[in-house]
């Protein structure tokens, strides 16, 4: 990320005539079944490259959406491409939790470049502001968001040790062997969190949001971002949760258009998942959770 681009006001000008477009767009609108199919397809290939983990197979879609895109306009086709650059750039490494130098490495050069490649293809071959990381804005947090900030830290004390614990989604991630892995883990939780935000919402949802309605977009950011979560360790019932969460945080960026305030609500929300996983798998660490199966 650039200074630049942190700093980039919600609406710059290059990118008005495209915001405008969005704004003006109702929030189911989906231009046609075409685009709506194309956008499905791509988005629905990380079903099958993340969640069920059927390579190669699980590229025919999404090339196969990326080429009915730029039939029905070859600007869509183009952002679903990036979309598609990203999601293949990920798949290149699995997505299992692993706190080695090794794992920490492919994690840290695969999701970094799944944002920098679109980016960099988006703002300086095909001249579009779309990709941006709204730093920066200049306007204050409203009091609902803080509010939120607060319930989030509730309902995350609340429900994940049941979720963690009593499912045995705990056991996805690795055994903390001593202090180390334990910190390990921190970095790690909290890095892919923030790596979340930069990819799904604000470069596929930002995509998806020049050619699609809010909520259409949004729920197509949300099978990807469900599945990429399904295969890093939130299985069993665990979409139960991440899907309305990454629904809510397409509907809040949107509204905010502020990449720190979802980063924020993230990495609250991450910060309990640390101190669960920590509990589950040493009991007598983190006692804290009243909802944590015996």
């Amino acid at each position: 990320m650039t200074p630049s681009a942190a700093a980039t006001p919600a609406t710059p000008p290059s990118a008005a005539p495209g915001a405008a477009a969005a704004a003006g767009r109702g929030p189911w609108d989906i231009g046609s079944p075409a685009r709506l199919l194309a956008a499905a397809l791509v988005c629905g290939a990380a079903v099958l490259i993340f969640a069920v983990h059927l390579r190669p197979l699980g590229y025919v879609p999404l090339l196969a959406g990326v080429a009915l895109g730029l039939v029905v306009d070859r600007a869509f086709g183009r952002d679903l491409a990036l979309i598609g650059t990203g999601m293949a750039i990920v798949s290149a490494i699995s997505l299992k939790a692993d706190l080695s130098d090794a794992g920490m490495a492919r994690f840290t050069v695969a999701l970094s470049l799944a944002v920098l490649v679109p980016w960099v293809l988006s703002r300086y071959l095909f001249r579009q502001r779309t990709i941006r990381f709204p730093v920066a804005t200049g306007r204050r947090w409203a009091r609902w968001q803080w509010i939120y900030l607060g319930a989030v830290v509730v309902i995350g004390y609340l429900v994940l040790p049941f979720y963690f614990i009593g499912s045995g989604a705990y056991r996805n991630w690795p055994d903390l062997d001593g202090g180390q892995d334990i910190a390990r883990l921190f970095v790690g939780v909290n890095a892919v969190g923030i790596w979340d935000e930069l990819f799904f919402i604000c470069t596929v949802f930002a995509l998806l949001r020049q050619h699609l309605g809010l909520w259409t977009a949004n729920v197509l950011q949300s099978v990807v971002f469900v599945s990429f979560l399904w295969e890093l360790g939130y299985r069993e019932w665990g979409p139960l949760l991440t899907a309305p969460f990454a629904l809510v945080q397409g509907w809040i960026f949107a509204r905010s258009t502020s990449l720190s305030y979802v980063v924020a609500v993230h990495l609250l929300f991450d910060l309990v998942v640390f101190g669960v996983l920590v509990h589950a798998h040493h009991p007598e660490l983190a006692d804290v959770f009243l909802t944590a199966p015996d």
